[in-house]
């Protein structure tokens, strides 16, 4: 069986953790350090990630590594990180995977969707991303950085409005961020919901983190009052498009070097 470490601590370091039988993801509806808001989205990660300080890499691909965004990487995560590093712009397949090796966190920016899934295909990234989320990496991101993980996703990054995307296929199904604040959002990713040109997925409003564990079950953490994430499914007889909220959690339980923190009411 293969294994990962938390190797944010020198203690830490050998506690091997089994590898999970899901990638664990955690995907951002909006939001967080990149807008300066949300903080409680960092610490969040920070203990679902079950790493007292951990390392954590940053790909600003979609922002075309705007160095605010970056600075701003830096700038949340220095008291709460072992050691923070972000992904050159001109990086390799073979150079990712190196950069990779060791994290515990890898967080992906917000963006254009399109040129960010262009760029880790065509540059092999997406299938280095991919292993590095099978042996245990904790795989985070908000917006573009959401989408990416899914099947499919609901972006405007093409310029002709809402359209259906192919994200990496990490998790099954499609996703749709900003559900709460584009107003367009919810009846555009229905409607394509229930005419089967997204398949069923999830939507996630701006400052509400969606955990997919381990096992492949969901959870949402929401920094925001008010703000949910939403299971978006169609029923084939009907053809019509349902939306059932996904119970969002305001507080939680840190983490440890040997667990990952709990989401509590």
């Amino acid at each position: 069986m293969h294994s990962r470490r938390c190797f944010a601590d020198a203690k830490a370091a050998f506690t091997i953790r089994p590898m999970h039988r899901h990638p664990t993801v955690i995907a951002i509806g909006g939001g967080g350090f990149t807008h300066q808001a949300d903080p409680a989205m960092e610490d969040f990660i920070i203990a679902a990630s079950g790493c007292s300080r951990p390392r954590i890499g940053y790909i600003g691909t979609a922002s075309d590594d705007d160095p605010v965004k970056i600075a701003r990487f830096y700038e949340r995560f220095s008291p709460l990180a072992d050691r923070l590093t972000h992904l050159a712009a001109d990086s390799t397949a073979a150079a990712t995977a190196q950069w990779a090796e060791g994290l515990d966190i890898v967080y992906v920016g917000g963006g254009h969707t399109l040129r960010l899934i262009k760029h880790w295909q065509e540059t092999g990234i997406a299938q280095v991303l991919i292993a590095a989320a099978q042996r245990g990496v904790l795989m985070a991101g908000v917006s573009a950085g959401a989408n990416v993980w899914f099947e499919q996703a609901l972006s405007d990054s093409g310029g002709q409005g809402l359209q259906a995307v192919a994200g990496i296929g990490l998790v099954t199904g499609s996703c749709c961020p900003h559900y709460d604040s584009e107003q367009q959002r919810q009846p555009a990713y229905t409607a394509a919901i229930a005419s089967a040109v997204l398949p069923q997925g999830v939507a996630i409003d701006d400052g509400v983190a969606l955990l997919i564990d381990g096992d492949g079950q969901m959870a949402a953490f929401s920094a925001r009052s008010g703000a949910s994430a939403y299971r978006v499914t169609r029923d084939a007889q009907s053809g019509k498009a349902a939306s059932a909220s996904i119970q969002a959690h305001t507080a939680f339980t840190a983490g440890t070097d040997r667990a990952p923190g709990r989401l509590s009411k």
